[in-house]
């Protein structure tokens, strides 16, 4: 497991503890070398305090500024010389020279079927909007919030009765099992950015792959 990862969270550290299960099962060939978070006493860190991995929290309000943030934040991040990092509920938006430093070595989970519901609240959101489908999506960070590549997404119906909670809990072991896939697709080599674009099994995709009923990752069939 010669694969490094570096962990950001913010909060109770659900999608740690998924990547850390799936590692522990082998269905992730990767290590946590890191958990990094703005928050010291989240539960994310306290996980990651219980498994022994390094950790480091800086409060925000200790630095002048939010670039004085982000410098020493991700200086501590690529002590651990990691091979990805993963946003896993980190709520802070990076600064673009942060995420430039890390280009194409950054990936987020998000709440939402991008291009759609891009920041916060997006279960009242899609709400809102009447929309009959919700999700998650992993892409890759770049410096517009939310916009980077798409490489995998996972769909769940709208009931008629659902509830931003409820929206919330339902997706929550799905964008779980999202997260695992996709970052299991990089770590062993299945998938990659280039040119800003991803390219899976070798080949440039189109739309971005789908999480099925058994967590595998899929392409979306062309006429989709």
């Amino acid at each position: 497991m010669d694969f490094r990862l570096a962990v950001l969270a913010s909060g109770r550290g659900s999608n740690l503890q998924a990547l850390l299960g799936a590692i522990e099962t082998g269905q992730l060939p990767a290590r946590i070398v890191g958990v990094f978070s703005d928050k010291p006493a989240c539960g994310a860190i306290a996980i990651a305090r219980e498994h022994g991995l390094h950790t480091v929290a800086l409060k925000p309000r200790d630095y002048a500024d939010r670039a004085a943030h982000d410098e020493a934040l991700f200086s501590a991040v690529a002590d651990v010389q990691p091979d990805l990092i993963v946003c896993a509920g980190y709520l802070r938006i990076i600064s673009e020279k942060t995420v430039r430093r890390f280009e194409d070595r950054m990936i987020n989970l998000h709440p939402s079927l991008l291009p759609r519901h891009p920041g916060l609240d997006t279960h009242a959101r899609v709400l809102a909007a009447g929309d009959t489908e919700h999700g998650a999506s992993v892409h890759a960070v770049i410096p517009a919030l939310d916009a980077g590549p798409v490489l995998a997404q996972v769909r769940l119906d709208v009931g008629r009765d659902d509830t931003p909670d409820s929206l919330a809990d339902r997706l929550s072991p799905r964008e779980h099992a999202l997260l695992v896939a996709s970052t299991a697709a990089i770590a062993g080599g299945r998938a990659r950015l280039a040119g800003g674009r991803w390219v899976f099994d070798g080949q440039s995709l189109e739309r971005p792959l789908q999480l099925d009923a058994d967590n595998q990752l899929r392409p979306e069939p062309a006429h989709a």
